[in-house]
């Protein structure tokens, strides 16, 4: 039995998309062989790669100033290699902190010896919020502007793209990319690990600007040089061919339920029914500031929390999964990715309503 899979990554994935790759996971476009046997370089998976990077550019409007890279190492990874190819040591940098992805983000650019600047700190209010819209300055010679516009441990999403100004703009859309149109031009590079609403991990996407590309330290892992991956169509080494092979269904997927503005349009209502649940509910609450409430992530909190291993355990006995909150935040959350349909969070708002006649 299929379950609604309610987990912040890895992630539910589109049934269709799975089935797909079902159907020929032993024999390949008639090889005999699964796509996970065949050579990278052959002329197959070649095509397989390029046929999986249009779609991606053709959906998310990508300019053709922009490359698009398959790597590994996942976005973590990106925390060392995006301060290894913009920046030099001694470098300024700011950042914006919302959570605890941002300030991984900053650690890993200290360590990398950026003179790193925090224009907006919300821990102060434990994460729940997100800086005011022209709050923060950043320094015109900066390297970049780095922030998380999804948080997924916290639940907090930012309502707008933040003004750089002249310096690029760096993105971690990891659990947010693909939810939604964007304005790629809008920034000097995205990245986002796979496992949310792209595949299975194992798989980062990289979407860099030209100018942004070739001056990678001396030094840099020649694995998260952008230049030399770039120039290699991201196979320098074996890359993560099922990832890019099962990104190739998704896309697909997503392009036949109205692309991104289907998808936003999906994730909207899923997002608004879930909340509005949970605003009218005594028992129920959600402890994110509302102009910075995360479509992907819900956090809620009940008002008996010693009762909190009792809701995921029964939910878990009714086919919802992995509701759990995360374990520095605790409470529950509910991760709404692009494959979770209206119906599993209906049949989660349908669950809460009986818990709490039984509880509350």
């Amino acid at each position: 039995m299929r379950v609604y899979n309610f987990s912040a990554g890895p992630a539910m994935l589109p049934l269709a998309a799975l089935e797909a790759a079902r159907s020929e996971l032993t024999d390949w476009q008639g090889s005999g062989s699964s796509v996970m046997e065949v050579s990278h370089r052959g002329k197959a998976f070649v095509a397989c790669a390029a046929e999986t990077e249009a779609l991606l550019r053709e959906l998310m409007g990508v300019p053709e100033n922009y490359k698009v890279l398959f790597l590994q190492g996942g976005a973590s990874g990106q925390f060392d290699a995006i301060p290894l190819n913009l920046a030099a040591p001694g470098d300024p940098a700011d950042f914006l902190n919302t959570g605890q992805w941002s300030a991984k983000a900053i650690k890993a650019a200290k360590a990398q010896g950026l003179a790193v600047s925090v224009l907006a700190d919300e821990a102060a209010s434990h994460y729940t919020t997100t800086p005011a819209e022209r709050s923060f300055s950043v320094n015109p010679a900066a390297a970049y502007l780095h922030y998380t516009p999804n948080e997924t441990i916290g639940g907090v999403e930012f309502g707008y793209v933040p003004d750089a100004g002249g310096v690029p703009l760096v993105a971690d859309m990891s659990s947010t990319i693909l939810s939604r149109p964007v304005d790629v031009s809008r920034y000097g590079l995205i990245y986002a690990g796979a496992q949310k609403n792209m595949g299975p991990s194992g798989l980062c996407v990289v979407i860099v600007r030209d100018d942004l590309i070739g001056n990678a330290r001396p030094g840099t892992p020649s694995i998260w040089d952008y230049k030399a991956m770039a120039d290699a169509d991201s196979m320098l080494n074996t890359p993560p061919t099922f990832g890019i092979y099962l990104l190739g269904k998704i896309l697909a997927w997503v392009k036949e339920n109205g692309g991104l503005a289907g998808m936003a349009e999906r994730n909207r209502a899923k997002a608004d029914a879930l909340y509005g649940f949970i605003d009218a509910s005594d028992y129920y609450s959600n402890p994110v500031a509302k102009d910075s409430r995360s479509w992907m992530n819900v956090p809620f909190l009940q008002a008996r929390p010693e009762l909190d291993k009792a809701f995921v355990t029964e939910a878990e006995a009714a086919g919802l999964t992995a509701l759990a909150g995360h374990r520095s935040v605790g409470g529950m959350r509910a991760s709404i990715y692009n494959a979770m349909p209206l119906e599993g969070v209906q049949a989660l708002i349908d669950f809460m309503t009986d818990f709490e006649r039984r509880n509350g």
